[in-house]
């Protein structure tokens, strides 16, 4: 097993770097439910980070995962961070949950933005929910060179693999997984009524990918918010209905596509009026559907955990892109570690590099006043290259596999060094 503890993450202050959070592999959607972070909750979290003086934090919430990454003292510092502002409780999280430190931490960040830990392999929209939390992050000052310099190497992999392998071909999210069940289990699918409820980013995303997908000219949106509706209606030349007619509107669809931000569930078994089957689809987390719907023997029930559960043959021709996809990673992953290792002798090659520039101009002022004529410039050019020159032969030395501790320290005693 590696070790967790590398030197370039000794020599910073702000601890060490960590992964914590939960996702679908062991929390079920209601699980995940109580973990899901809103905007107002992540505001909450990043203004908190600010008040302890973390240097780094990045926050992801799905359908799939809630995650923080950042540097503490200590893993329960980002824990209660996240069991405060949500749902959840300590003990809740304990329980499903996973804790990644320094190296694993970063390999786990890199898995997540290629969407090799995606719940359907290849799913692409990850990273620009992870590239968001960045930005946002930068913008708060919550993010530090390292942070910084590991967000782009995993956006940097995520570019190539898209580009360079075929893992994101077929389906790569839910909305399509749940388009696709449409088509696969609803005879004549192109003619039936499909109401979509709720126009969130995964509702535009099944939206767009049913009118691709299926053809269909009967889709009718609702929303809470009309205007929201209207806007995303706009785009297809959809049908929108007012919010107080849902329950009429389901008693005429066919397909009843759930895909809401609440917290609680909209649809229960009080407002279904039906005299036809009804398949419905809960694209939420949590849950926007009461199971209570399954009481009425018209109903079938289907929730994202089932739709990503899905098997086809892109996703076995997906499995043969992984050996690529994971040698894009390990190349760059290798290339940022590299770098985060040699951060540990960046100031003492600052330091040189100033207590040599010093000896250089001592040396020309002196000699410029000894020597006749003396050529300012070309004594400039020599000694640059000359600093440049050793600095570089230091630089490899610290790089090899001779650097180390011992070294950098005998390199500041040598030259009377001083570093920050």
């Amino acid at each position: 097993m590696q070790n967790d503890t590398l030197p370039y993450f000794q020599i910073t202050n702000e601890g060490n770097f960590y992964a914590i959070g939960l996702n679908y592999k062991k929390a079920d959607a209601h699980i995940r439910g109580h973990f899901s972070i809103d905007e107002l909750a992540k505001e909450k979290i990043m203004a908190e980070a600010q008040a302890l003086g973390l240097s780094s934090l990045s926050i992801i919430s799905t359908c799939n995962r809630t995650e923080l990454y950042g540097f503490a003292q200590h893993p329960y510092q980002l824990i209660k961070l996240l069991c405060d502002h949500t749902k959840g409780s300590i003990d809740e999280f304990e329980k499903v949950a996973y804790v990644y430190k320094n190296r694993e931490a970063v390999s786990h960040l890199f898995k997540v933005g290629t969407g090799l830990d995606s719940q359907i392999l290849g799913d692409f929209e990850i990273i620009s929910q992870l590239r968001n939390s960045f930005r946002a992050s930068k913008k708060l000052g919550l993010m530090n060179p390292f942070m910084e310099r590991l967000a782009n190497a995993v956006i940097r992999a995520s570019k190539r693999i898209k580009n360079e392998t075929g893992i994101s071909s077929g389906i790569t999210s839910v909305s399509f997984a749940a388009v696709q069940y449409i088509m696969a289990n609803v005879p004549q699918g192109s003619q039936k009524n499909i109401l979509l409820f709720g126009t969130g980013k995964i509702g535009r995303n099944t939206c767009e990918n049913l009118i691709k997908h299926t053809e269909n000219k009967h889709i009718t949106l609702i929303n809470r918010t009309k205007e929201k509706a209207q806007d995303v209606a706009g785009k297809f030349n959809l049908i929108v209905k007012d919010y107080a007619n849902l329950a009429y509107e389901i008693s005429q669809a066919d397909v009843l596509v759930v895909a809401t931000g609440a917290h609680e569930p909209t649809i229960s078994k009080e407002i279904l009026a039906l005299n036809k089957h009804l398949l419905i689809l809960d694209l939420s987390i949590p849950k926007n559907v009461s199971e209570d719907v399954m009481e009425n023997e018209l109903v079938t029930l289907i929730h994202l955990d089932e739709l990503s559960s899905l098997t086809d043959q892109t996703l076995e021709q997906r499995n043969k892109e992984l050996p690529q996809a994971k040698q894009i990673i390990a190349e760059i992953e290798n290339e940022f570690h590299q770098w985060a290792e040699d951060r540990k002798f960046a100031p003492v090659i600052r330091a040189l590099k100033i207590k040599l520039a010093d000896i250089k101009a001592s040396e020309i002022d002196f000699q410029s006043k000894k020597i006749q004529d003396f050529h300012h410039e070309q004594a400039e050019i020599i000694s640059n290259r000359l600093i440049q020159k050793i600095t570089t032969h230091f630089v490899n030395h610290l790089k090899g596999e001779e650097g180390s501790a011992e070294s950098i320290e005998l390199i500041k005693r040598v030259f009377q060094l001083e570093t920050a």
